[in-house]
């Protein structure tokens, strides 16, 4: 039986979902995510956002797993719009959702898809009279776990729809014989710890998955960005070409009739 959260729990769960949502509308808004800019906008100091965050790395860890969190729920929307037994519309779909998801969340798009592990810009804003520095990087996840990020979340989901995707369809997976011995040994530590996504069994499932991965995350990065003729990215026809690419190689290209109003769909 859970125990019912006291008056004191509830206050805090309250200022530690205030935090988030004060970072998240300081990153929409394009201003610094800096302990310093959250305190000041919560009406707080420095030193007492601290007693709820020990450092800028674990504040923008919360950050990242509610960006995450609101991903996942965009895609599992999209996927639980199509039937159970059609993986196929469910991967096409939910691709789809993080699509839509990305064009209108540019800033946190950027934070937990597009930010590097190196320290990005910096707020050298701090209350000294506390001994209290907060030079940290303002829109990087610099010392987060993917388990702290939320990162993993978002793996897991793509990573099951994509193993009863193979049930499904048997499209050909490399023996590791036929990966790269350096490709191999990073893949096995994958599923080793038990890290790797749910339903991904075998280092060659994980190779065709990171591939299949690394087409959808490359379309959708060049178009939240702008690298791409703007007719590209209003028409969906890149986005479309990419998921056809992918249907290829996971062999539900002969569906792509079905498919590509799914992918055409407006999340």
């Amino acid at each position: 039986m859970t125990a019912t959260p006291t008056r004191r729990e509830r206050q805090r769960q309250a200022t530690y979902d205030e935090i988030v949502e004060v970072s998240r509308r300081l990153l929409r808004d394009g201003e610094d995510v800096s302990i310093r800019a959250v305190a000041t906008a919560m009406g707080l100091t420095p030193p007492a956002l601290y007693r709820y965050v020990d450092s800028h790395a674990e504040l923008m860890a919360l950050v990242a797993r509610s960006v995450f969190e609101d991903v996942v729920d965009s895609m599992t929307l999209a996927r639980d719009a199509q039937a159970p037994d059609d993986p196929a519309a469910q991967i096409v779909a939910s691709a789809a959702a993080f699509r839509g998801w990305a064009m209108t969340h540019r800033e946190e798009f950027q934070l937990v898809f597009a930010s590097a592990a190196s320290p990005g810009p910096t707020s050298t804003s701090g209350d000294d009279s506390a001994g209290i520095s907060t030079q940290v990087p303002i829109t990087s996840l610099d010392g987060c776990l993917p388990s702290e990020t939320g990162v993993d979340l978002f793996g897991a989901f793509f990573g099951e729809i994509f193993g009863r995707l193979w049930e499904r369809y048997r499209f050909p997976v490399p023996d590791d014989a036929d990966l790269d011995p350096e490709v191999l040994a990073a893949l096995r530590s994958q599923i080793e710890p038990g890290v790797g996504a749910a339903g991904l069994v075998t280092p060659g499932m994980i190779w065709m998955f990171e591939r299949a991965w690394a087409r959808l995350y490359g379309t959708v990065t060049l178009e939240v960005f702008g690298h791409v003729h703007p007719v590209f990215i209003s028409s969906g026809a890149l986005f479309r070409a990419a998921m056809l690419d992918i249907g290829r190689e996971l062999t539900i290209d002969a569906e792509w009739d079905r498919l590509q109003e799914i992918a055409s769909h407006e999340y």
